[in-house]
């Protein structure tokens, strides 16, 4: 039988909601999606930008929801005998739970944001911590003003230990969050050039990154990047808001969590670092200089929260991508096999330098090749042309050999590559991606990578469907 995460008569009393029909004793879950419901859970009719939730309360029922979690002005649309908890907003009555949810944990909470990694570290964070105690995570990247409430308030009350991730795209958006989720450590992973086309300056940037300050607990700690040329300005917002321990991490002689030294390998890495005083040589299960970096940051924020930093580092060697963000996999050819690794869920500058390193890294057949399919870095105002045209940089530092490009934006990489490096440029994915799957051969490594709304998943499905494959599994050399 599964366990009870609410009582009806707690959520009732938290949300203040009115009751409708007969409710059960209890939910053991909470969803804001009515396809993936699973029974016995609560369904919260959020209204979002495309769809409205109270659309889907009867198929969600129907599905083996609980109960559900409606509008006032929205009841009449529904049986009398419908098990229903009924107030005045729904997303107003998920933020209340959430209060709620954080008023009764005991357990350690750690909150992650930054310009790129935060899903990984979040990721990495859950797994070195569940291997320590019962650990509650944010699933996916549920990191906004619906995505943290709904985090926290799924958080089991028995949990030891909870990872939240908080995401911004607008100065403003990050303080609210943090002081539901109030955590008593605080990791900003790096400060970089994203979504500048709402932002002054990386310093603005820099600057809204910082309120996650604002919700950390009396006594509690932040953990940044001292690497990063933002450094000394979140160290001074992290002092202003009365925060004495500040923890960094870097290649910095004066890091905290210092790196010593790394050993970069196709599918992983080998990172010799001292953390906090303590002298560790761990494996981490992810290839790529930045999880190295971002590594050093979760041993930092676990050892912080009480948890076994020599277990914590054990644990990083069975680390796995999340979905989107370089998952490999072994695509058959029939001759032979390439490599697909997926980064389409999202991209910036940063990330995409990262992920072009990450290429560059891949093991390759005797005739593969190192082949690059990029799509457009969204949300970069007016210096996105030349942070485009930037790109070609790393390409050739990382010995990628073609490079298939979509998208208005990236046309402007495409015009500063090497003829011999340009293996075809459509106006959209949709356009590319028949150029992109006939020009895979045997013993390539492929990586495809783009902002969400560049729609790069279209390249990855397309080839995974032309050549159906598994999951790839290497072992370093």
């Amino acid at each position: 039988m599964s366990t009870i995460l609410w009582t009806s008569d707690a959520m009732a009393k938290a949300m203040r909601a009115a009751t409708q029909g007969v409710l059960p004793e209890g939910v053991t879950g909470l969803s804001i999606d009515s396809r993936t419901i699973g029974r016995g859970e609560a369904y919260f009719a959020i209204k979002g930008e495309v769809h409205d939730g109270h659309s889907f309360v009867e198929a969600a029922l129907k599905a083996g929801a609980a109960l559900a979690v409606v509008a006032a002005a929205q009841r009449d649309r529904f049986p009398s005998d419908a098990p229903l908890l009924v107030v005045d907003d729904v997303l107003a009555g998920l933020v209340e739970l959430a209060h709620a949810s954080r008023a009764r944990l005991g357990a350690q909470i750690v909150a992650v944001t930054g310009s790129v990694g935060k899903t990984s570290t979040k990721e990495a964070l859950r797994r070195v911590l569940a291997a320590q105690g019962e650990t509650h995570a944010s699933t996916a990247s549920f990191n906004n003003h619906w995505g943290v409430p709904l985090s926290l308030a799924r958080c089991p009350a028995t949990a030891r230990f909870a990872v939240f991730e908080i995401g911004m795209n607008h100065a403003g958006e990050i303080a609210p969050l943090v002081k539901m989720v109030r955590p008593h450590v605080a990791i900003i992973t790096t400060v970089e050039p994203v979504h500048l086309e709402f932002f002054s300056g990386i310093e603005a940037i820099a600057d809204a990154k910082a309120e996650i300050f604002s919700g950390v607990e009396p006594g509690g700690a932040v953990v940044l990047n001292r690497d990063n040329a933002q450094f000394t300005r979140l160290q001074k917002h992290a002092r202003k808001a009365g925060i004495s321990r500040i923890v960094s991490f870097g290649t910095n002689k004066g890091s905290d969590a210092r790196l010593i030294d790394l050993s970069l390998h196709a599918t992983c890495s080998a990172v010799h670092a001292d953390i906090l005083d303590h002298d560790i040589t761990y494996k981490i299960g992810m290839p790529g200089r930045h999880m190295a970096m971002n590594s050093l940051a979760v041993l930092a924020g676990a050892s912080l929260l009480g948890a076994d930093i020599a277990r914590a580092a054990l644990s990083l060697s069975q680390l796995e991508a999340p979905s989107g963000r370089g998952v490999r996999r072994a695509l058959d050819l029939g001759l032979g096999e390439a490599t697909l690794i997926d980064e389409s869920y999202n991209a910036n500058p940063a990330s995409m330098g990262a992920a072009l390193n990450v290429l560059g890294q891949a093991r390759i057949g005797p005739h593969g090749r190192r082949i690059a399919v990029l799509g457009d870095m969204l949300e970069l105002g007016p210096t996105g042309p030349a942070l485009h045209r930037g790109l070609a940089e790393a390409v050739t530092a990382n010995r990628i050999d073609l490079v298939y490009c979509c998208g208005p934006l990236m046309r402007n990489l495409w015009d500063a590559l090497s003829s011999g490096k340009r293996g075809g440029y459509a106006e959209s994915s949709a356009a590319l991606e028949a150029q992109a799957v006939a020009a895979i051969r045997a013993g390539d490594a492929i990586m495809v990578k783009g902002s969400l709304g560049s729609k790069m998943k279209v390249i990855v499905s397309a080839l995974e469907r032309r050549f159906p494959g598994k999951a790839a599994h290497e072992e370093a050399v």
